[in-house]
């Protein structure tokens, strides 16, 4: 069965207080849209550890520390032609030289029927 991706789901992980300005850049560049609605998004909380190596600029954290931060997941929808747009606006804003983001491609439910 072949199937068109017109849309992908995003996710990425933000410290607790840099959430907002996030949410605010990927809406603003066109994600979070599903039907009529705008700035659709949805977060969990969580706690994230890394350890930055000597090579890195940690925005937290020190460097060879292992470090736990309380964290939140955004994630949101996002039409495939506007995927990059979201994703440069996103590294603008946030605050992790390295922040973790999946891409996964969404199957709409009309494919099935």
């Amino acid at each position: 069965m072949n199937f068109n991706i017109n849309k992908v789901k995003i996710f990425v992980t933000i410290p607790v207080q840099n959430v907002e300005t996030v949410r605010n850049a990927v809406c603003n560049a066109g994600a979070g849209i599903i039907g009529e609605y705008e700035c659709c998004t949805s977060s969990t909380k969580s706690i994230g550890t890394f350890k930055p190596n000597d090579k890195a600029n940690p925005y937290i954290g020190e460097k060879n520390k292992l470090e736990f931060v309380e964290e939140e997941k955004l994630e949101f929808v996002c039409d495939v032609n506007k995927v990059k747009n979201v994703i440069t606006e996103l590294r603008k804003v946030h605050p992790y030289e390295e922040p973790a983001i999946d891409i996964i491609p969404l199957i709409d439910e009309s494919e099935f029927m």
